[in-house]
């Protein structure tokens, strides 16, 4: 029986172009680099910045992803990002909406998580937690979700593991409060998102990789004539 959804966010509840989001992404952080540490040290920073998110992606137990990327950004920049943070907070307040380009709703992604709700079930977005909170209430936005009382959304100040590690998926499970094999997690990245089958939770795939291994797969409105079954049975529907 799924007592639990997880839903992934870009490519899943969002529709996005994420490589070209993420240069957009990464040109606007290399401007913020360039207003505090002047041009020749911009590069530096960038490149503390790739080095932390690698880091975030490591294991690491025990210790949040936001204070794994503050010491490796430490290490690699020789600035101590706590000191050069407001910089970053206004970046995340005032120009990391503009980033939006033709980003938006997936089709279906509403009605899959109502669907979800109106059957009582607890609902995670399970996006990769190398973001800080801000950055993912923008994303919701722009997914026209941002007004849905989700259970948890994760971010890299509350996680302690990244996707597509087990220990990611079992730290969502346990703040929802159930057994990871009573979670679905549905995602379009087969190499991020359905490796929460290795924790047991089942998996539906909306990417478009033909021979992904996943439990379901189809569309995100498909998942929501779907998921009373699940949430009805303990048998595969």
């Amino acid at each position: 029986m799924v007592r639990a959804v997880l839903f992934d966010l870009d490519g899943t509840l969002l529709r996005i172009d994420l490589e070209s989001f993420l240069g957009r992404y990464f040109a606007a952080l290399r401007d913020v680099a360039v207003g505090y540490a002047g041009e020749p040290h911009a590069d530096t920073v960038m490149s503390a910045i790739q080095s932390a998110v690698r880091a975030m992606c490591e294991p690491h137990p025990g210790v949040t992803n936001q204070a794994v990327f503050e010491e490796e950004f430490a290490r690699v920049s020789g600035s101590v990002l706590s000191e050069v943070w407001p910089a970053y907070e206004r970046f995340y307040a005032e120009v990391f909406s503009t980033l939006i380009d033709d980003a938006g709703p997936a089709a279906g992604a509403r009605d899959a998580v109502e669907a979800a709700l109106r059957l009582g079930l607890p609902v995670a977005v399970a996006t990769n937690p190398i973001f800080p909170r801000q950055a993912v209430q923008h994303r919701l936005a722009w997914a026209g979700l941002a007004d849905i009382g989700f259970a948890l959304v994760t971010s890299y100040e509350d996680m302690t593991a990244c996707k597509p590690h087990g220990e990611y998926y079992r730290q969502v499970a346990a703040h929802l409060g159930v057994d990871p094999r009573d979670c679905i997690m549905v995602g379009d990245d087969r190499y991020l998102d359905l490796p929460a089958a290795d924790v047991g939770m089942r998996t539906f795939y909306v990417g478009s990789h033909e021979d992904a291994a996943s439990d379901y797969r189809g569309t995100l409105s498909e998942f929501a004539e779907l998921l009373p079954r699940l949430a009805a049975t303990s048998d595969d529907a």
